[in-house]
This record gives structure tokens, sequence and C-alpha cells, in this order.
């Protein structure tokens, strides 16, 4: 099960980062070997100031009326570039991390169904459905780095953390997103699903949002995030703080998994990316 730090960040990225929002602790299940020997690296621990969209003047939202559908993003996507953190990864193809993101995939594919119902009967519209839709609409009224920092305000102001065991009464349990505004409570990975969903849902291209699993060093656990190419870089959504951090600025972590539409991919640690490159064959005695 995933686990949000409980821990300060850094000392030195104290002063950059509002206050930390506490989540719950849980245990990734699977993890590729190469990880197991990894020293335990953080990226750059003194993030650079970045900015922070003001929000909506109103908290209120939008009639539902106003909410247009959810079709395929139509924005034009940033230009292709590396994953987050810059580094190289490999494909998943089994393990618990792949049976969770497929059952969420499954569960966010089924609510848009209730989403489009309440588009034609207002009156009948869950609350969760409502408030998910207001959510995209304040999204969609806003471009760049301000759709983005509204989409994660309004998702972390809209769910209270708490561990999926004393939720749900087991260690690890992935919720979609109408699940989760329901209950309004979840941990760290169900924060992230909501706006994975919200941010495509608002017109984000899908190739340019990414569930983003890392090892927080600051607490010794595995922690989920929301990683948006914006003009060509990566931000990153966390639910601990509102502040928007460029990944490479992201303090204590070690990336570990990347989910998307195109599955569960693992990071590969740097030092064997280089490894790779100037390896040279080995000699053969004759």
């Amino acid at each position: 099960m995933l686990a949000p730090a409980q821990q300060p960040v850094a000392a030195a990225a104290a002063a950059a980062e509002p206050e930390e929002k506490a989540d719950a602790k849980t245990e990734l299940p699977m993890r590729n070997p190469t990880h197991a020997d990894l020293p335990k690296q953080s990226a750059a621990l003194d993030p650079a100031a970045p900015v922070q969209p003001t929000p909506p003047a109103s908290n209120m939202p939008p009639p539902l009326a106003s909410h247009a559908p959810l079709p395929p993003a139509s924005e034009t996507p940033s230009p292709r570039m590396s994953e987050p953190f810059g580094l190289a990864v490999t494909p998943i193809w089994f393990g618990k991390i792949l049976t969770n993101w497929g059952g969420v995939e499954a569960d966010i594919r089924a609510e848009v169904k209730t989403l489009a119902r309440c588009r034609d009967d207002a009156q009948r519209c869950p609350k969760a459905a409502w408030n998910f839709l207001a959510i995209v609409a304040q999204g969609r009224a806003q471009t760049g780095l301000a759709r983005i920092g509204i989409i994660n305000r309004a998702v972390n102001m809209a769910i209270e953390p708490m561990s999926d065991m004393a939720q749900w009464g087991v260690p690890d349990r992935w919720s979609a997103p109408l699940e989760t505004l329901t209950t309004g409570r979840g941990d760290c990975e169900d924060y992230a699903i909501v706006k994975y969903a919200a941010l495509t849902a608002a017109g984000v291209p899908a190739q340019d949002v990414k569930l983003i699993i890392v090892r927080n060093t600051a607490a010794d656990e595995d922690h989920a995030v929301v990683a948006v190419r914006d003009d060509g870089e990566w931000i990153v959504l966390d639910n601990r703080w509102l502040t928007l951090v460029k990944d490479v600025d992201m303090p204590k972590a070690i990336p570990l998994y990347v989910l998307d539409d195109s599955g569960v991919r693992e990071f590969v640690p740097r030092m064997m990316t280089v490894a790779r490159r100037t390896a040279t064959p080995a000699s053969v005695n004759f």
C-alpha cells in the first residue's frame, strides 16, 4: 500500500513549501529487485519557488448546465520529451501494482457513464459526480499552470487524508474518483487518481498526465503523486501541499513507477542507464 509522508520534507525546502498535509501509509506490494540496492538518493532538496496559480474568486461550483461534455482531449500535446525526472523506463508485465491500476482504469471508464447521465438529468446526479464535474469545469476555464493549479487545489481540499486500513479495514485499496469523492476520504494514491481523471477530463492530453510512485526517503515509504507536462516541463501535483513543483525539484524522492493509459512502467535508475550505454562487449577467448 502507498503511504504519503507524515514527516516534514528536508529542512532546506521547508521555507519554500506550504504546510504539508498528512496522508496515510500504504505499502507498495511489488518492486523490481534493481531498486533494492539503489542508494537512498533524493532529488534536489532546494526546489525553486514555483508559481502557484490564484484560485477562482468564487468557491461555489458553476451550475451543472455549464459543464461541457468530456470528449477525448483535443488540445495539442506538449512536445514529446523524456518521462518525468528525465529517466528511462521499462514496462511492468505482472504484479499487484499492474492489477490495481487496471482495476482503476476500468472503474474510471464505468464512471464516465454516470457523468453522462448527470448531464442528461441534473436532478438525479450523485453529489460526488456533481463535485467532480465542478472541478473539471473550473479546470476547463483555465489553461496551462492555472488549470493545473486549480485542479490540484480543488482535489486537495475535497479529500480528507485517511489510510485504507482506517477507512476500509484493508492495508491497500485503490479507489476510483467518484468513490473517493463520495466518502471524502483517501490516501495518497486516491488523491492522485482523482487528479489524473480530472486533468484528462478538463482537456489535458492523456500523454501529458502520469500517475507517479516515488520513494519518500524522508519517511522511508512509498508515495503517489501526479505529474503533468506543461510547456515541455513536468510539474508535480502532491496532496501534501498546494504548491506546484517541477519534477527535478521534488524533495526527498526516488522515482519508482509511472502509470498512464499505456500501462505501468518502472523507472530505470540513472546509474544503470549510464552503465548500459557505456558497456563494452565481453572479451572472447579462442
